[in-house]
């Protein structure tokens, strides 16, 4: 498995890209609170058909080593360290949820890092309800299958939502409660209309955790950024409508030309 090297952890990714290799912007998955590569798969896999792709997993998460972070900014030095390391450069990143946090936050301080960014499921301000804190504290296992719950669009199957717990649960209690508590005090409100990257925001129109109206406040403060709201689909829009997560980014990036 490749591993980069950033301060004493390993940290975990998956590659993917065409043969020979291209000249268009590569492209990085960011992951969400307890989340790990796994969620990006089928993205990653669409998307190299035209250009390197990538999908990394947070210290902590995954494969990678570390305890993880309880602020964005622990994370984003880390991800733009990744990046350095893996020769990236002119990248468009695509975030999930926190991983979409830990996106603002890079474009706003390394701009030039990037070429264009993707914004799912995510805000510019991302708090967490108090009981969630108690609730990892005092059963992890049903605290995380609620928000499992919370996460998918009414009506998902069980076996999905057994899934989705299963794989949380890999990450340490102690970790999501960081990623967590990064969130919570995450907030760009009042500066996230100095983005002037070309940025993509999806959302589902029945995500529960980051509504539509996150989405769209994104939207209207990033001057020139496009809007998808894909029906059918929750707060892991990528896992449930993941062809047209693929779709959307595909074409964003071949209006831009990059």
């Amino acid at each position: 498995m490749p591993y980069v090297q950033v301060g004493r952890a390993r940290i975990h990714f998956v590659e993917q890209g065409p043969t020979p290799a291209s000249r268009l912007s590569p492209i990085v998955f960011i992951h969400g609170a307890g989340g790990s590569h796994q969620v990006w798969l089928q993205q990653v896999r669409t998307l190299a058909r035209r250009r390197r792709a990538i999908a990394v997993d947070l210290p902590g998460h995954g494969d990678s080593e570390g305890s993880g972070a309880d602020r964005i900014e622990a994370y984003r030095d880390i991800v733009k360290k990744c990046m350095a390391t893996l020769g990236l450069d002119r990248t468009v990143m695509v975030g999930h949820s926190m991983g979409g946090a830990i996106t603002q936050s890079l474009a706003l301080i390394h701009p030039g890092l990037l070429a264009a960014i993707v914004l799912v499921g995510t805000g510019a301000r991302l708090r967490v309800q108090p009981q969630i804190f108690t609730g990892l504290q005092d059963d992890a296992k049903r605290t995380v299958e609620l928000m499992t719950k919370w996460a998918r669009a009414p009506g998902a199957q069980a076996e999905l939502l057994q899934q989705d717990t299963d794989a949380i649960l890999r990450t340490p209690v102690s970790v999501i409660e960081g990623d967590l508590r990064a969130c919570n005090v995450f907030d760009l409100m009042d500066q996230v209309k100095a983005i002037t990257l070309p940025t993509l925001v999806i959302c589902g129109t029945d995500d529960l955790m980051t509504p539509p109206k996150y989405a769209e406040y994104l939207h209207r403060q990033i001057n020139g950024s496009q809007l998808a709201l894909i029906p059918a689909a929750g707060h892991m829009v990528m896992l449930e409508k993941p062809d047209k997560v693929s779709e959307d980014i595909d074409a964003f990036l071949e209006r831009l030309g990059c």
